[in-house]
């Protein structure tokens, strides 16, 4: 099998900082997935990343992923093995060896869970994911658009718990892992949505943990050289620039398993006099400014820190910060008619349709939507 690149434990710094990025807002702390995964390499050795293409049709694909709000997430550290016990136990349920194991999301913490499993059990890890960028349920994957199943799907708890699901569809498996993840402390570990090779090389976004390295190598390599972080990750993104204030308010609060709010941005230098609204359910997913929208989930929104470029997450926001927010394309999958219905603005309650962002910038915004 072609190994596109092995990843040692000093790797994970950039690949964190870059999951941040696309994490847009959710997706957990990296740095709590950063710590786990780099002490599961310098115990077990390092982990071999793969293209998706390379790994036979026949192959058994499983991904990983943690579960839960991401504000319960930076006070709640797991134990450290929930998520080897997810995995082994849904491999014995399948009476199969996995060949390979996936990110569930290219977001934050979910960005580098999977490499706790690949350097445990010696796997390789597939260059890619099920989002592009991280998105609030677990139903909210590419692989739903092809019919894959999340269950059967394996649930452990720091405490030591565990939990099976058999679901006859894969919003059903969010609702009852949902609850479940709430009466497990507000997070979970998980393996889920096993599926075979071929099936796997249609649905799954390639090359999204070689863009997070590259993004935390561009920005690390940009602040070394006393360059513009922010340019430099808007450049990589190919990304546009939606606002640059301070951050005057912040509503946050934790309900049914999500972090969900909304920020509030005046404008400063070229900005100044304009104002910002972002709205989050774990992720970002609405922004308008001066009451228009100017985009809309599925197009992912990051915040970075106007001077270090540094990513700031929906959890992380506090009054008085200097952000830039930036918006740049989705995965195409995400445009469809059945990406829109998954994660279009409709389903978050908002009465306003998907346009892209680009389009919604040439037109100078749209007026503002309310959830309904």
């Amino acid at each position: 099998m072609k190994i596109l690149r092995t990843i040692y434990a000093e790797d994970l710094e950039d690949i964190a900082i870059g999951g941040a990025i696309l994490g847009t807002g959710g997706g957990g702390d990296p740095y709590v997935g950063k710590l786990m995964a780099q002490e599961a390499i310098r115990k077990h050795g390092p982990v071999k990343l793969v293209d998706m293409a390379d790994l036979p049709d026949d192959a058994l694909i499983v991904p990983v992923c943690m579960m839960g709000a991401p504000t319960v997430m930076t006070e709640k550290l797991p134990q450290g093995d929930e998520l080897i016990i997810a995995f082994r136990k849904l491999e014995q349920l399948l009476g199969r060896k996995i060949d390979a194991v996936l990110c569930g999301e290219a977001g934050g913490v979910n960005s580098t869970t999977p490499f706790v499993v690949a350097a445990a059990t010696g796997l390789p890890l597939v260059d890619g994911d099920g989002m592009g960028r991280a998105y609030p349920e677990l139903q909210m994957v590419t692989f739903t658009m092809h019919g894959v199943s999340a269950t059967p799907m394996v649930l452990c708890d720091d405490k030591g718990n565990s939990l099976v699901l058999e679901t006859v569809d894969n919003a059903w498996t969010e609702r009852l892992a949902r609850a479940a993840t709430v009466e497990m402390g507000g997070s979970a570990l998980l393996a889920f949505y096993p599926m075979s090779g071929d099936v796997a090389k249609k649905c799954v976004v390639r090359g999204t943990l070689t863009l997070c390295a590259n993004l935390g190598r561009t920005l690390r390599e940009s602040r070394a050289a006393n360059g513009n972080p922010v340019d430099a990750i808007s450049d990589m993104l190919g990304a546009t620039l939606l606002f640059h204030g301070r951050l005057t308010d912040i509503d946050r609060r934790t309900i049914g398993g999500f972090a969900r709010g909304t920020a509030r941005f005046d404008g400063v230098e070229e900005w100044k006099g304009q104002t910002f609204k972002l709205d989050f359910q774990n992720e970002f997913l609405m922004a308008e400014r001066d009451g228009a929208i100017v985009c809309t989930t599925p197009d992912p929104i990051t915040l970075l820190e106007a001077e270090s470029g540094n990513p700031v997450t929906a959890d992380s926001l506090r009054y008085g910060l200097r952000l830039v927010a930036l918006a740049f394309p989705c995965n195409p999958q995400w445009q469809t008619p059945a990406g829109i219905a998954l994660v279009g603005p409709r389903y978050f309650g908002y009465d306003a349709d998907y346009i892209p962002y680009q389009v919604l910038g040439h037109a100078g915004g749209r007026d503002q939507a309310s959830p309904a």
